[in-house]
């Protein structure tokens, strides 16, 4: 099966054992971040050169990181009492703040942001604390050196302004890395964690429902190019879908609940990795919205980065996640993510319509390549082994 391991396989078919459940606060939570996600969407949509790019990544990896450590808090402690409702809020305001300020956030409003984050991260901090003695940790950190920094490149402005929180983006994504052996005894609820990580890809696949739709929903007349267009977008993000659900997720769940140090699937797996599925997500949709907007023109090499590059990342980034969770490469899913690259210059001298119908089809062949072999799998014959006895066909991680 895709993206699973044998014991892996066998999560699907048993009874899934009690976990925590994701809460209301949290849900409620999320609505702020489906406003963050849009926001740097807007912003990436000013600029889609490789300058733009690292921009919005800047500010994005700020506001993911509050999202990353709210859900990491609430799936440690208990957040069901008013006192820990109200601390959700709390952020998720810090968080609103953050998304307010994006589209200006190299402009007047970078204080705003900055502020916003060392507020949240503060946030995050309160009941740390045990008598004088200050725990070293990701949020610690982010309190006393990154959330300071932030708000230093916020009041300097330029270049060194964009250095100064560059750093930040460096310092807070390698933290956990560099406290791992701080870290390593963390235990982690596996179902609720990667319902949670699960639940910000629909964001940002939500976003990309939003991109194809929100082009033409005032439109005088539909023509025909642009219904195709919004078609094929549509069949894009369902197979975005596909990939990640229909295997991924059950993988990921079942690699942290048997991993010896959970730290590490949280890590590369769920903090690192999902970092560039959202990101190759909300790339896509920003490709997404131009193409709609101009199906019949050709895409301009900003727009096929954003569209494939962001496709390929997507779809490699499986191959990294596999790798980390088992040791295994996903061929399959490297393999689509190279075809994307082979079909990337065809995409400037045609159609954004035929170009987005390539990409879509692309993605969709690996989804049903994906289940014809694990269908065969589950019809195989049963095999011979050793002494003339036989047994099922074992389930293959491919």
């Amino acid at each position: 099966m895709p993206e699973l391991s044998d014991a892996a396989a066998s999560t699907r078919s048993s009874p899934a054992s009690p976990s925590k459940k994701v809460s209301w606060a949290e849900l409620f939570f999320d609505l702020v971040f489906v406003f963050g996600v849009t926001e740097v969407s807007a912003l990436l949509r000013v600029d889609h050169s490789l300058a733009g790019i690292g921009r919005a990544l800047i500010v994005f990896v700020p506001i993911y990181w509050v999202w990353v450590g709210t859900s990491m808090q609430a799936n440690v402690n208990d957040r069901s009492s008013a006192s820990g409702r109200l601390s959700i809020f709390a952020t998720a305001l810090g968080g609103l703040f953050m998304a307010l300020a994006v589209v200006d956030a190299y402009g007047d409003r970078a204080v705003l942001f900055a502020l916003s984050y060392w507020g949240c991260r503060l946030m995050l901090g309160i009941g740390m604390f045990s008598g004088r003695r200050v725990p070293i940790n990701p949020v610690t950190i982010s309190m006393f050196v990154s959330g300071p920094l932030l708000v230093l490149g916020a009041g300097v402005g330029g270049t060194f302004r964009i250095v100064i929180w560059a750093v930040v983006t460096v310092l807070e994504l390698s933290t956990p890395t560099l406290l791992r052996r701080r870290l390593s005894r963390m235990h982690f609820d596996a179902g609720h964690l990667t319902e949670r990580f699960g639940l910000f890809v629909l964001i940002a696949l939500g976003e990309s429902v939003v991109a194809i739709g929100a082009p033409v929903a005032g439109a005088e007349d539909l023509h025909t190019d642009v219904l195709l267009g919004v078609t094929a977008a549509f069949a894009l993000s369902c197979a975005l879908w596909w990939v990640y659900f229909h295997f991924a997720a059950d993988a990921m769940r079942h690699a942290l609940e048997t991993a010896q140090v959970q730290l590490d699937v949280t890590r590369h797996v769920l903090s690192y990795g999902h970092l560039a599925f959202i990101g190759s997500i909300i790339a896509m949709s920003v490709g997404m919205r131009e193409t709609i907007l101009h199906p019949s023109d050709p895409m301009a090499p900003g727009v096929v980065g954003l569209l494939y590059g962001g496709c390929a990342l997507y779809l490699a980034t499986f191959g990294y996640t596999r790798w980390m969770m088992f040791r295994l490469v996903s061929s399959t899913r490297l393999t689509a993510a190279a075809a994307v690259l082979v079909v990337t210059p065809v995409a400037p001298h045609v159609s954004a319509l035929v170009a987005l119908v390539l990409l879509a089809a692309t993605v969709t062949v690996l989804n049903v390549v994906e289940y014809l072999r694990e269908r065969r799998r589950r019809l195989s014959p049963v095999v011979a082994e050793p002494g003339g006895r036989t047994s099922a066909s074992p389930k293959k991680a491919t």
